[in-house]
């Protein structure tokens, strides 16, 4: 049964990514490139923490914290840089 929920959950992130990555390489502005690269941060976070579940090794979930304190940070500094504040 948790073999079911984890092959379910990885279709689902493989399908974000999909969408995702078509969006970055597609996107008609730099807002929506930004967007789609906070969506690819997110899904990695989760792909980190699931791995966390599936090979009970618990540091994977510290690891996909700091990956998204960095991502938050790295989509700021890019909002900023588009707004003109830089």
């Amino acid at each position: 049964m948790v073999q079911i929920i984890i092959y379910i959950s990885l279709g689902l992130m493989l399908t974000g990514i999909i969408f995702s990555t078509l969006r970055f390489v597609f996107g008609p502005t730099a807002a929506d490139r930004t967007v789609a690269l906070d969506t690819l941060t997110t899904i990695s976070m989760a792909a980190l923490v699931l791995l966390a579940l599936v090979y009970k090794r618990y540091i994977y979930i510290d690891i996909a914290l700091v990956y998204g304190v960095l991502g938050f940070i790295g989509v700021l500094v890019i909002a900023r840089y588009l707004e003109g504040a830089l």
